[in-house]
């Protein structure tokens, strides 16, 4: 089952808690990382949420990322996003 077509089944399967499964979907990295989420995996869930193949994808991933960690929401970032 693949993330990006069923995201609510996919994190269904993984024993999270309330407030970590609310920061998944908010794509809140510092909330995960203020909760424990260990720094590695932050990078992989940021591919496996917006695009996990070399070039623009993985860059996009990191570029969000890095923003959310900078307290940025996904929100704002895609706004930007969208007018360059």
């Amino acid at each position: 089952m693949r993330f990006a077509t069923h995201e609510a089944k996919v994190l269904d399967r993984y024993p999270l808690r309330p407030d970590e499964r609310a920061a998944i979907e908010r794509r809140d990295f510092r909330a995960l990382y203020d909760l424990g989420f260990h720094p590695y995996l932050g990078g992989q869930l940021a591919r496996l949420i917006y695009g996990n193949t070399a070039g623009k994808g993985a860059a996009v991933a990191v570029r969000k990322l890095v923003e959310s960690l900078g307290g940025a929401s996904s929100e704002g970032y895609a706004a930007k996003q969208d007018k360059t």
